[in-house]
C-alpha cells in the first residue's frame, strides 16, 4: 500500500506562519487534518528552546481510513540557531512508518565547510553534499521566517534546503484579509499563496497574533486534497 503522508508532510514543512513581527518564542499547535474532505487524523507542530539552540518538531498520525489501519505517521525536526534576524538550520531528522516498514533520514548543515549532506534511507542522487549559502534554510524553518517577513501584499523568496533538495520558494501574501471558518471561530485571515509549477496549488490562512496558521489547503488539479485546520494552539505563557 503507497501512502500519502509524505506528500502532506510537504504540505506543512511548505506552508507559511503568520506574518506579525513578534520574537521568536516556544509554541505547540494542534491541527484537525482532512483528506479530500474526510478526516484523516492530526498533526502537532512545536518549536521549544533546546541547550541554547532551538527545534521545531512536526508529527502527523492517521487514525482513519486505509492509512489508520496501517499505523501511518510522519515526524520531522529540525535542530536551529538564530543567527541575526534569520534561523540557521544545524541538523535534521525524518521519521516515516507504514505498517512493519520504518525509513530514516538525516542531515547535517555542516556552515564551517558550507556543505549540507544527508544519508539514510533517500535516493542516492539525494546523497551527494549541497553547497550553502547564507540564509538557506529547513522547510519547516521557512515557515518560521515567513512569521518574522510577511506583510499584506509582499512577496517572500528563501531557498528551501532538505532532505537532499535545494529549490527556491516563493510567497504571495494577499493584500485584503478575508473572514475563513475553522470549527465555530471565525477570523480575519491574511491569505498567503505558495507559488508553484503545474497542478499544484497550496494556500495558508494566518491571523496577526497567532503563532501559527489556521488553515493549510492544498489543491491538485482544482480539487482539494489535504486540508488542515487549527483545533488550539498554546504559547509561551500556557506551555
Amino acid at each position: 500500500m503507497k501512502s500519502h503522508l509524505p506528500l502532506l508532510l510537504a504540505v506543512l514543512i511548505g506552508a507559511a506562519l503568520p506574518g506579525s513581527a513578534f520574537a521568536l518564542e516556544p509554541f505547540v499547535a494542534n491541527y484537525q487534518v482532512f483528506n479530500s474532505g474526510k478526516a484523516l487524523g492530526d498533526a502537532t507542530m512545536q518549536v521549544k528552546p533546546e541547550g541554547g539552540r532551538w527545534r521545531i518538531d512536526l508529527n502527523i498520525h492517521a487514525e482513519r481510513g486505509m492509512m489508520g489501519l496501517a499505523g501511518a505517521a510522519a515526524q520531522q525536526s529540525t535542530l536551529f540557531e538564530t543567527a541575526g534576524e534569520g534561523y540557521r538550520p544545524l541538523s535534521q531528522t525524518m521519521v516515516r512508518k507504514v505498517l512493519f516498514s520504518k525509513r530514516t533520514i538525516t542531515g547535517v548543515y555542516d556552515w564551517n565547510k558550507r556543505s549540507a549532506q544527508w544519508s539514510g534511507d533517500v535516493k542516492e542522487h539525494r546523497r551527494k553534499p549541497i553547497p550553502l549559502a547564507d540564509g538557506d534554510m529547513s522547510g519547516l524553518l521557512i515557515n518560521l521566517a515567513v512569521v518574522r517577513d510577511a506583510q499584506p501584499g509582499k512577496t517572500l523568496n528563501y531557498r528551501f534546503v532538505d532532505s537532499g533538495r535545494a529549490r527556491p520558494h516563493q510567497y504571495l501574501v494577499a493584500q485584503e484579509l478575508e473572514g475563513v471558518k475553522v470549527d465555530d471561530m471565525s477570523f480575519n485571515a491574511m491569505r498567503v499563496n505558495r507559488v508553484q509549477s503545474g497542478n499544484e496549488e497550496t494556500s495558508i490562512w494566518v491571523v496577526d497574533g497567532v503563532p501559527t496558521p489556521v488553515r493549510i489547503l492544498q489543491r491538485e488539479n482544482g480539487q482539494d486534497t489535504y486540508d488542515l485546520r487549527l483545533v488550539e494552539y498554546k504559547g509561551v505563557n500556557e506551555q
